[in-house]
């Protein structure tokens, strides 16, 4: 299928909306139980479970406009869905807290490994809207590691440590504002390294 262009706020509606969703449903459902087939569930689980199918379909529409999913994007979904799942089936909340942990050192791990093989994975992922030269790249690309390493670490302390209402909160705006920063504070190594598209294709 081939890739095709759709607007900045579809695309961050379908990447973002099923999260906004899944904190809004949290908001109005904690502290609720509810019984299904003779088994309890409080709302957390139950918002759990509306989030798989969601975030299923969001990414679903969003292949259908493109043509394109990123491999972050389809590794985001299977963790989704595998330990969304494990936490519904086994109506236990750890499972789905632990998929942050699990997006966030498998992120680290491909990039490291990457590095070690003297490649930045990263390039191959956003060269094309972020042009910079190959320094650039394996600098970013070594902050990015520890930085989602530290993610990673982050999110085991909060949710272990703290309560569900907590951890939601980190989730939906902690680890979102922490993205944000993290490339906002990258903007010197950009401008250093960065690469004008004419300068490329001349």
């Amino acid at each position: 299928m081939a890739e095709r262009k759709i607007s900045g706020g579809l695309k961050l509606l379908l990447e973002l909306g099923p999260v906004a969703a899944f904190f809004i449903g949290y908001v109005k459902l904690k502290g609720e139980v509810f019984t299904f087939g003779g088994t309890e569930y409080d709302g957390f689980i139950v918002v759990t479970a509306a989030f798989i199918p969601l975030i299923l379909l969001s990414t679903g529409i969003l292949w259908a406009l493109t043509g394109k999913l990123s491999k972050m994007q389809i590794m985001t979904v299977v963790l989704v869905v595998v330990f969304g799942g494990l936490s519904v089936w086994l109506n236990d909340e750890r499972f789905f807290k632990m998929k942050p942990t699990m997006i966030y050192a498998l992120f680290a791990a491909i990039l490291g490994f990457g590095l070690w093989r003297g490649e930045s994975y990263l390039k191959t992922l956003m060269g094309e809207i972020l042009p910079m030269e190959q320094v650039g790249w394996m600098i970013l690309t070594k902050r990015l590691v520890m930085f989602f390493a530290l993610l990673a670490v982050l999110n085991e302390v909060v949710w272990r440590g703290f309560s569900t209402e907590v951890w939601v909160n980190f989730k939906t705006f902690g680890l979102t504002a922490a993205l944000f920063l993290f490339f906002m504070t990258q903007s010197q190594l950009f401008a250093k390294y960065g690469v004008e598209k004419a300068d490329e294709d001349a």
